[in-house]
């Protein structure tokens, strides 16, 4: 690589190489690198003057280039520009006796011939007394790529356009050249790694877990309650090691196996739609450690709350409702009238509250227009849309759960 001098050493290395073809062309001549200016015929001495008038990025190298620093923001390598440096040649000289024209021919069968620029060229550049002290440091001699002049194809429009920004100066016989390429990086050293002392080179098939459905121990159709034991079905469950994400916790479950994992339903899980996945971690490096491995699909099932009648009122209508209704959820308690005989038209209330300020496992309901007189209703809670169960059997220990407003 080379550093930021090697855009002036490239253009002083140019004007050494062609110094010599164009005085063997026109005697007198020499080659300068400003700005171009207009000479009539006749006038001044022959003059070929190089002038970079435009820098690219190179588009092969402009992305070659790996990551340079880590993480934590420390070097892992130089960055590095890749340039191509573009140049318009304009030849002054005495139009009678052809020397703009003698000149031209001298600089591109020099340029054809070489059109590389060596670490001679470049030295002689650097060592010149007229570049030693402004050029030196320049390293664009250890430049792996070597800098290759190209005639550029400009049509007549493009070749006005670009002497259109020389403002008042007349136009001189010119030919446009490129130089390709130049790579540039800065002076900073990187922080070299420690070598690897270990190598742990893992190949393993691709084997993603799929959850088919979640149903609760006591059978496909049952609500699942905080009480309940999950059944995860599906394929390639086991792993090295399997984790259930439900919702934001990660749990460990007791059973795995390749088709099934058992795994009671876990403390603090918010009653409402809960969204399920397996985790499959890998047990890699030396020693082994946990690293992430294989996810899942989401299967989603709906955690039931179970409530339990507090204290009753023609007013208000307390509970104990488990899982803890948790900050932000919506709750609404559901009555509806269950008089024996059913009477016609049973009579069906709602009652919600406003979003939790906090969590509580006490919800407290202020009910109005309730019909009363000892009139028993049954009575449920919905947790963000999770409705409490309720069994209509009256034969069964747990029918209900009912309530009686006086």
């Amino acid at each position: 690589m080379s550093n930021y001098l090697a855009i002036a050493t490239v253009t002083a290395a140019l004007q050494q190489v062609l110094q010599g073809a164009v005085e063997n062309a026109v005697t007198g001549a020499t080659v300068g690198f400003s700005r171009p200016e207009g000479t009539g015929a006749g006038q001044g001495a022959p003059l070929v003057n190089i002038y970079l008038y435009q820098v690219t990025p190179n588009a092969a190298y402009r992305n070659a280039d790996l990551p340079t620093r880590r993480s934590d923001g420390t070097m892992v390598q130089k960055p590095q520009a890749a340039l191509d440096l573009h140049y318009l040649f304009t030849f002054h000289g005495d139009d009678d006796k052809l020397e703009p024209q003698r000149m031209l021919g001298a600089v591109a069968s020099t340029l054809q011939a070489q059109p590389l620029l060596s670490s001679q060229n470049i030295q002689a550049a650097l060592t010149s007394p007229q570049f030693s002290s402004v050029l030196a440091g320049s390293n664009l001699e250890s430049q792996a790529e070597r800098v290759r002049f190209t005639p550029t194809a400009l049509s007549l429009e493009e070749f006005s356009k670009l002497w259109s920004v020389f403002f008042q100066v007349e136009y001189s016989l010119s030919a446009a050249y490129q130089a390709s390429l130049v790579l540039i990086e800065s002076d900073d050293t990187p922080q070299e790694a420690l070598p690897v002392q270990a190598r742990n080179v893992y190949v393993m098939p691709f084997r993603q877990p799929a959850i088919s459905q979640v149903i609760p121990q006591s059978g496909a159709g049952q609500p699942i309650l905080p009480t309940s034991t999950l059944i995860i079905q599906g394929s390639r469950l086991l792993g090295d090691i399997t984790v259930v994400r439900l919702g934001n916790l990660v749990v460990t479950p007791p059973t795995v196996t390749d088709k099934a994992i058992i795994l009671p339903v876990p403390a603090g899980l918010p009653a409402g739609v809960q969204g399920l996945q397996v985790i499959q971690q890998l047990q890699i490096g030396t020693p082994p450690k946990p690293h992430a491995g294989f996810e899942s699909n989401v299967a989603a099932f709906v955690l039931h709350p179970v409530i339990t009648p507090q204290t009753v009122t023609s007013t208000q209508i307390s509970v104990k409702v488990a899982p803890t209704a948790q900050q932000d959820q919506r709750v609404t308690l559901l009555l509806n009238e269950a008089t024996t005989p059913p009477p016609p038209a049973p009579a069906a209330y709602a009652f919600s509250l406003p979003p939790l300020a906090n969590d509580t496992n006490t919800l407290i309901f202020t009910i109005s227009n309730v019909q009363g007189g000892n009139t028993t209703y049954f009575i449920r809670v919905t947790v963000d849309g999770a409705e409490s169960p309720l069994d209509l059997d009256p034969s069964s220990a747990t029918f209900g759960p009912t309530v009686t407003i006086p």
